[in-house]
Formats: structure tokens, sequence, C-alpha cells
């Protein structure tokens, strides 16, 4: 059997992607805060006031990994749970005084970072890019979530044999 070019697998080429900007993260944007840590910080920035749950749907991660996002950022002190006066089931998330200026850091931080991740594309390309991994990452939520199912654009989902 041939080896196979991965090159045009594009979970092998989502994994080097990955990969890139993880090391860029590291070295430009911070080693104690992970990106999806700044995302929740994002979006609480946003709207502050959200409960768990909701900051999950927000940033597309799963309820076991925003449970432990959650746990690290107020072990950090970067933002604090008050219980939701109409519904004393739930928590509300703020950030702290530390949380938005933490937020604020890493966003200047993170703009750059994007520059330099984004460098080999031209402004026109870097558009295209965005819309493309968008559309991809919307259909793969979609596939997560089939209560809400959206039909795919041609038949580039049918093909199950790239990794």
């Amino acid at each position: 059997m041939a080896a196979v070019d991965l090159t045009t697998h594009p979970g092998h080429l989502a994994r080097r992607l990955q990969q890139a900007h993880y090391l860029l993260w590291n070295t430009m944007v911070s080693e104690e805060i992970t990106s999806p840590q700044f995302a929740v910080l994002n979006a609480l920035v946003a709207e502050p006031g959200l409960d768990q749950r909701t900051v999950g749907e927000r940033v597309g991660l799963d309820r076991s990994t925003i449970a432990e996002v959650i746990s690290r950022l107020g072990r950090r002190g970067l933002l604090d749970k008050v219980r939701d006066p109409q519904d004393g089931r739930r928590f509300l998330l703020r950030l702290t005084d530390d949380g938005l200026r933490t937020h604020r850091k890493l966003a200047v931080r993170t703009a750059r970072m994007n520059q330099v991740f984004l460098a080999p594309l031209s402004a026109e390309e870097q558009g295209q890019f965005f819309d493309l991994i968008r559309r991809v990452s919307d259909a793969a939520e979609d596939l997560r979530n089939p209560a809400e199912p959206t039909p795919p654009q041609g038949q580039a989902l049918a093909n199950t044999t790239h990794t």
C-alpha cells in the first residue's frame, strides 16, 4: 500500500496549525493563561454575568472543559462566581479587576500574535481563510450537536476518508 499524502488531510493540517498556534501563544501571549482561558475572559468582557453553560457555548467548550477552565480562572483570582438571584442553582460569572487587567494585557499580545501567525497571507487571503475555517468549524459543531442539523454545502462532509 502506498503512503498517503497527509497534506490533503484536513485533520493533519489542523493539528499542524494548532501546534504552530500553541507555540506562538506560549512565546508571544502567555505561558500561564491558555487560549481557551483567554476565550472565557474575552466572553465575560463582552457579556459580564453569564452562567458557566452559556460561556461554554459562546467559546465552544464542552461541559467538563468549561468547568475546569472556570475553576482554574477562579483559583487565579481572575473571575468571581455569584449565585444567580433568580435561580439559586446557577452561578453567574464576572471578571475581577485582575481578570480585566489580564484580559486587556493579553488582548494586545493576542493581536500581535495573530499578525505573526497570519503573515504568510495577504489581507484578502486572511478573509478567505477565516471564512473557510469558520464554515468548517460551524459544520463540525452541527455534527457534534445533531439536534440542530444544518445541511452541509456540497459533499465535503460526506467524504470520511480525511483525518
